[in-house]
């Protein structure tokens, strides 16, 4: 085979390797355009209601299955009323962990459903009750703030999402956290 057909049969094989990975990656429609199916596919995609919330069958209330941001319509709302919103710790040591217990009454006539809570950062934990709090019934959440490498003033929140109305409430925790002194270094005058 002489030099100009290895080149030419080079250039093909490159070619068609070129195009199928283009093929593989869908680079076709940026060429032809989106061909009728795509088309179709794409715009039931764009029309397709979010994921279930942890309200919706199948799903185990208060397990924080995908992160539902309010309840759906259909499912009965109720009331809830906090004992206190706000908790000021006071002054806490650089490094402590500051706990409190939030406490609530369910004042609706449905059972009370906490899917979510959540803190403003990593360092503010609460944990909820997983079941479903009957009229009347009370309840608590518990709020753990991690001081470490916060001095300073410090306010955290928790969001607590339910099937209530509204559908999110905010509970705060504040304080003064007294830093850390740090050692002076020798031979410093």
């Amino acid at each position: 085979m002489d030099k100009s057909k290895k080149i030419q049969l080079g250039l093909l094989v490159l070619v068609v390797l070129l195009l199928a990975i283009n093929f593989a990656t869908g680079g076709f429609k940026e060429w032809f355009g989106a061909s009728e199916a795509d088309k179709i596919r794409e715009a039931a995609e764009a029309s397709t209601p979010p994921a279930p919330s942890p309200f919706s069958a199948g799903n185990i209330p208060g397990t924080n299955v995908n992160n539902a941001e309010t309840a759906p319509p259909n499912v009965p709302t109720t009331t809830i009323k906090y004992d206190q919103t706000m908790y000021d710790f006071g002054v806490a040591d650089e490094g402590s962990i500051v706990k409190h217990v939030y406490k609530f009454t369910n004042t609706g006539s449905e059972p009370l459903i906490i899917s979510n809570a959540k803190g403003s950062c990593g360092c503010t934990v609460p944990q909820w009750p997983k079941q479903p709090i009957p009229p009347g019934g009370r309840g608590e959440i518990a709020v753990e703030f991690d001081t470490k490498g916060k001095p300073g003033r410090q306010t955290k929140h928790v969001t607590v999402i339910a099937n209530t109305t509204p559908a999110e409430t905010h509970l705060e925790i504040t304080g003064e956290v007294r830093g850390k002194e740090r050692p002076v270094s020798k031979g410093a005058n």
